[in-house]
């Protein structure tokens, strides 16, 4: 089963803030964060349903080598996976919760 992937943009601009995060620090870092967020949404469109039921029926895939999740949403019907958010794991648990 193919799923379609969608980003958020709330999500995206996560995404741009933490590349610039990293790259800041070192660069290629932030090159590094999103082959690793790449590679955790391949994973992810594997088998969506792979990771428990959360808050309103989101779910999160924990990034390797970095502090990040991916909060997401699965359409079964549909087969899209919705991601919400990519962020950092100890930012506030309320911000997902906005973003719902």
């Amino acid at each position: 089963m193919k799923w379609e992937v969608i980003v958020r943009p709330e999500a995206e601009d996560d995404l741009k803030e933490a590349f610039s995060w990293y790259e800041d620090r070192r660069a290629g870092l932030g090159y590094d964060f999103l082959l690793q967020v790449d590679a955790a949404i391949s994973f992810i469109t594997r088998d969506p349903e792979i990771h428990p039921i959360e808050y309103k029926g989101t779910r999160k895939h924990l990034i390797k080598r970095f502090p990040y999740k991916i909060v997401y949403l699965v359409d079964g019907k549909k087969e899209k996976v919705i991601i919400l958010a990519v962020i950092h794991g100890r930012r506030r648990p309320d911000l997902t919760e906005e973003r719902i």
